[in-house]
């Protein structure tokens, strides 16, 4: 059976939201040069494309955690996979999230990386699924809330599948279930 993906945000309303959070982010980071941490694998589109769109200098790293594996719920075990590559002492650190779905992923990173004592940790985050919170987690730029439906595309992706998709899409359950 071939899977169908059902759009659920076209290609423009994700590139004319990208450059609204980067005339944002450049106005609050006026004269700083924020550290923007991108959290692996699936940020990595939507950063990319906010670095083009902000008009302020900033450095760039990443960071991979892992809580999915191949299935589609979070497994609650979230490890780091690869590390910051700089420090981030006394420096305004900017997450770079694709996601907000239960919360405990970006909640672990925020509480991981303020023992490492930046200035200050804001979240930028694409999608927001709020039914899905198990934790409060405050968002300071945020993309578009979406409803509790597997979604992909631009970056996001099921089993390494359609991280390509310039658009974001959504898969049924019966889809991902088979």
């Amino acid at each position: 059976m071939a899977i169908k993906i059902c759009r659920l945000i076209s290609e423009a309303e994700v590139r004319k939201r990208v450059k609204e959070l980067a005339q944002k982010i450049s106005t609050d980071y006026t004269g700083r040069e924020p550290l923007l941490v991108g959290i692996l694998k699936g940020a990595w589109v939507f950063m990319a494309d906010l670095v083009r769109y902000l008009t302020i200098p900033v450095k760039c790293d990443f960071l991979a955690v892992s809580s999915y594996g191949a299935s589609t719920q979070t497994s609650g075990i979230i490890k780091i996979t690869t590390d910051l590559q700089s420090s981030i002492a006394n420096q305004d650190v900017l997450l770079i999230e694709d996601i907000l779905d239960s919360g405990l992923t970006l909640k672990y990173i925020i509480d991981t990386l303020k023992r490492r004592n930046p200035r200050t940790i804001k979240t930028c985050v694409l999608l927001d699924k709020p039914e899905r919170h198990q934790i409060e987690i405050k968002i300071d730029y945020l993309g578009f809330t979406v409803p509790n439906k597997f979604v992909v595309g631009y970056g996001i992706d099921y089993n390494e599948q359609y991280r390509h998709l310039p658009y974001i899409a959504y898969l049924s359950e019966k889809e991902i279930n088979d």
